[in-house]
């Protein structure tokens, strides 16, 4: 496979590349600088051309995607549509909680070619990784919880830092788990009591460990393995007003860290969603927004980053391992809710939301989230997600695009559309900045790809992965900063004209014309398999008492993962 992609306009801010009328170079997975005479040429003249996008933080398959879509059917009968293409006859449905197929499609269609599964209780692993298989055209690293696994909480309390470097490395292993992932650390241990803790300090009821010490504990060893990604975390305290203080403390827990010399990323932590972190006030009914103190944070310390969260006007679901938070929404809607307590690991919970532009509190979230994205200085220090489902569904990314690049778009939503909390209580209109294509490319493809570690995709330099997102958009003639054209935008990103994955076209003229099996992506560490086995003999008696499967029965079968791509990490004390 050879293509020539002809004479775009290419924003690829990893090398600098800032709008350019340039020819992509494509042989057979890579992007090359030579081809043979034998390459079909593609004529995209005057074509918006991005890398691949590459969602860090989503929820795309496990359990609780399961969950959602048996007890929310009204959910999954939106969105019904046949799919036919690929040599498989189908069906797309679902809107927060699509199908797993729909997942794929909708994705490709809008360029994506690299999606992060956000929170595998390692227990589950299982399901996910078999749901990721029913997930076509896209390649996926599942993040694993760790932030309330009682053998993690042992270590911790023990201070044995090696057994803990041990057990992170091993389960990684059993999970095919590409990252460490942090929820509400200690809290959710405490749900399974009933309870919760509410700062970085407060020591849930059986170890006696505390979030802090979680958090400094696991970002230790995420650095001592040199894991391609920082440890990513889901902070205490979420939803609550006055949760910014918390927030603000768990960014500088681990600022004395020091990041392992062998890693491309330039942070030791990654706060995730931190729309739903940054408020003020003490009650629902004098909350306020606490973006400014966090957004003057993030600009003056370079060793965290953070993704937003944003928030749309939509009715969506959400779910989440911090399960206290869960119950916590129930008590404030009275919406239908699940729950779950995931033995010895983690929690979760599910219950449907409903996000208006007409009530204050939507509101406020709304801003708060347009808050970060318009007020960090620097593109590669943020990420836009909306924490899909939560905050709203993956494809509501074009419509916030839409939103960023245009401040008359913004004012007018503003002025006619939103409940004057938006202004009252937020900074929000204060803020004249519109993103240019070049940083929508940094935050979408650039800075995701960078934080993840994967230097693989997220630019179009020579070697990278052939993932190419083409869109129907004339750059040299087209306004993004009109409010005629918001909508416009999100037509348009919503489906593009080629999506490239790994050399092949699989989405043209914004149909999906071939179907490829999703890729899994996962991290091995080398240097510690003696350690390790050791490891897992010491602690199976515990293993087998506390767990309802026996250990033997417990880990993620090469089989389930087929395709993957193993990314080996060499251990150096």
């Amino acid at each position: 496979m050879e293509y020539i992609l002809k004479r775009g306009i290419v924003f690829d801010p990893a090398n600098n590349i800032d709008g350019e009328e340039k020819d992509i170079l494509i042989k057979d997975n890579k992007i090359v600088e030579e081809v043979s005479n034998n390459a079909k040429e593609i004529d995209i003249s005057g074509k918006l051309v991005m890398p691949g996008g590459v969602d860090l933080h989503s929820h795309i398959a496990g359990p609780k995607l399961a969950t959602g879509r048996l007890y929310r059917p009204e959910d999954i009968r939106k969105g019904i549509k046949k799919a036919s293409f690929g040599g498989v006859d189908g069906f797309e449905a679902g809107f927060s909680v699509p199908t797993c197929p729909a997942t794929g499609y909708r994705y490709t269609r809008m360029g994506y070619t690299t999606v992060t599964e956000a929170a595998v209780p390692p227990l589950e692993a299982k399901d996910t990784h078999e749901q990721i298989k029913s997930i076509p055209n896209l390649d996926v690293p599942t993040l694993t919880l760790f932030g309330n696994n009682w053998f993690m909480l042992k270590f911790v309390k023990e201070n044995n830092s090696q057994d803990l470097m041990l057990f992170i490395s091993k389960w990684l292993k059993l999970t095919k788990g590409y990252g460490i992932k942090i929820v509400n650390p200690c809290g959710s241990e405490a749900w399974g009591w009933g309870k919760n803790v509410k700062d970085l300090d407060e020591p849930e009821p059986h170890w006696g460990v505390t979030g802090r010490e979680v958090i400094r504990e696991l970002t230790k060893v995420n650095e001592k393995l040199g894991l391609p990604h920082s440890v990513h975390v889901h902070t205490n305290d979420l939803g609550h007003p006055g949760n910014y203080e918390t927030t603000l403390e768990t960014f500088d827990c681990v600022k004395d860290i020091k990041k392992n010399k062998n890693v491309s990323r330039d942070q030791i932590l990654h706060c995730t969603h931190i729309q739903f972190h940054a408020y003020k006030g003490t009650t629902w009914r004098d909350v306020s927004s606490g973006a400014s103190e966090l957004i003057d944070y993030i600009n003056s310390h370079n060793h965290m980053t953070c993704d937003i969260g944003q928030l749309t006007f939509d009715e969506t679901t959400t779910m989440t391992a911090d399960g206290p938070m869960e119950y916590d929404l129930f008590k404030l809607t009275g919406l239908k809710w699940s729950n779950k307590d995931i033995e010895v690991e983690t929690s979760s919970g599910l219950i449907p939301s409903i996000y208006s532009n007409k009530s204050p509190v939507s509101t406020l979230q709304w801003a708060v989230g347009l808050e970060f994205l318009l007020g960090v200085n620097d593109p590669w220090k943020i990420v836009l997600t909306t924490d899909s489902p939560n905050a709203a569904p993956f494809i509501r990314y074009p419509k916030i695009i839409s939103w960023i690049m245009s401040n008359e778009k913004i004012n007018d939503m503003l002025d006619n559309e939103v409940h004057s909390w938006a202004t009252r209580r937020t900074s929000i209109a204060a803020y004249d900045k519109e993103y240019s294509w070049n940083e929508i490319a940094t935050i979408t493809r650039a800075s995701p790809a960078k934080i993840l570690g994967l230097n693989d995709r997220g630019h179009l330099g020579v070697g990278a992965k052939a993932d190419v997102s083409v869109y129907d958009i004339d750059v040299n003639d087209f306004d993004p900063t009109s409010l005629q054209n918001s909508s416009v935008i999100e037509k348009k990103l919503l489906n593009t004209l080629y999506t490239i994955k790994d050399g092949e076209i699989l989405v043209k003229e914004g149909n999906i014309v071939q179907l490829v099996d999703s890729n899994h992506i996962w991290c091995n560490v080398k240097g510690l398999e003696e350690r390790e086995e050791d490891l897992i003999n010491r602690i199976k008696p515990e293993f087998n008492k506390y767990y309802t499967i026996n250990y033997e029965n417990y880990g993620v079968c090469n089989h389930f993962i087929k395709p993957d791509t193993r990314i080996d990490v060499e251990y150096g004390d």
